[in-house]
């Protein structure tokens, strides 16, 4: 488990900004695998970084303060730490979202396909159930395209 792994998707991105921003200050290494550091942030924030055990890593911030949550300030504090990290974090991100923008046109592609497939009844069907359940401004945008009256 990694500090990367139990922090959400917004911290870790707000994390490499406030890297990126060099607002890391006073890194400071007790072992292997602990660290301490300040993080400028609306306040000065003190955290304490357990690479060994996630959770364990503390933030002195309103979102961290006394639980076991992995904010911002502590993964900026593991991008400093952590040689490469940021790095790493980056290029993973770009390779998944390579991947799902390929998987999204595989899909579209496919249903291209099947709604080609589908005869006039089918099609008709799926529009209807279109209308009925997709948001309210997709019924709104094929009336006023095709000029339908009520």
């Amino acid at each position: 488990m990694s500090i990367i792994s139990v922090a959400s998707g917004s911290s870790c991105w707000r994390g490499l900004e406030y890297y990126k921003s060099q607002k890391i200050k006073n890194i400071k290494k007790i072992n292997n695998n602990e660290y301490t550091s300040i993080v400028l942030g609306n306040k000065d924030y003190n955290v304490y970084l357990n690479l060994e055990h996630p959770r364990k890593s503390t933030c002195n911030c309103p979102l961290a303060n006394g639980k076991r949550i992995i904010c911002k300030h502590i993964v900026a504090t593991y991008f400093s730490a952590v040689p490469n990290s940021a790095k790493i974090f980056e290029e993973e991100q770009k390779k998944l979202q390579q991947e799902y923008e390929e998987y999204e046109k595989r899909q579209y592609q496919n249903a291209i396909k099947h709604l080609q497939k589908m005869s006039k009844k089918e099609l008709i069907k799926e529009l209807v159930y279109i209308f009925n359940y997709a948001p309210e401004w997709i019924y709104t945008d094929f009336v006023k395209k095709y000029d339908i009256e009520g």
